[in-house]
Formats: structure tokens, sequence, C-alpha cells
């Protein structure tokens, strides 16, 4: 079984249950799937849908870091939203993280997620 490494920091929101922040495979990290949660008080933020997509991408980037990577080795994205109407301002958002080539991507429609948030983005990042 090939050696894995938790990765782990308090620039993100700590687990809610019973998984890591990130696992590190060789140069492959798959990063759990992030909220809009504020890592200081572990609370959903308040605000708009643009707000907590800009939240939950500020996660995402703190777990890239803490695993010695960033945002443009992101290789997949997988992204489930409560309103599909929000995918405009999903692009929006996404457009202020990334820029060309832009990572693979599925947002899925979904009924509810995790302390009813709007959003949740998992990514599997490759180190280089």
């Amino acid at each position: 079984m090939p050696h894995r490494e938790i990765i782990a920091t308090d620039r993100a929101p700590s687990a809610i249950g019973t998984y890591s922040q990130a696992v590190r495979v060789g140069k492959t990290v798959y990063v759990s799937g992030q909220i809009p949660l504020d890592p200081d008080t572990m609370e959903v933020i308040d605000g708009s849908f643009k707000e907590a997509a800009h939240r939950t991408f500020r996660n995402l980037q703190a777990l890239c870091e803490a695993s010695g990577g960033n945002l443009g080795g992101i290789a997949k994205l997988n992204i489930s939203l409560t309103d599909l109407s929000e995918f405009p301002t999903l692009n929006e958002v996404m457009a202020e993280y990334f820029s060309e080539p832009y990572p693979a991507r599925a947002v899925v429609g979904v009924a509810a997620l995790p302390k009813n948030v709007p959003l949740e983005i998992e990514a599997v990042l490759i180190l280089e």
C-alpha cells in the first residue's frame, strides 16, 4: 500500500466528521470537500452565494498551500451546488482564483449539503 501523508492546516476548517482535510499519496493530493466555514470560528459565514464561494475557494487554497502546492496544480474539481441558478456566479468567482489552463471540473446539483451551505468543493491536486 502506498504511503499516505495526512495534510492539515489551521488556515482551513478542521474536519467535521471522520475524514482528513487532505491526503497526499505520492505527488497527488486529494482535498476533502470544502464548504464556506470560517476556519477561526468553524461557523458558516453569513452573506451571499458569492461570499460563500470566495470563502470556499480560500479554504481550498489554504489546503493546497499546506500540501506544498497551489490552486494552479489542481487537475480536477468536483463542485456541488444546492441551487444551479448560481452557476454563473460560481464561474465568475472561480475566474478570480484560476487561469487557463483550467482544471477539469464537474458541477452537480444536490438537494442539500452539510450545515445547509450552498456549495461544496473537493479537488485533486498534482504537486510539481
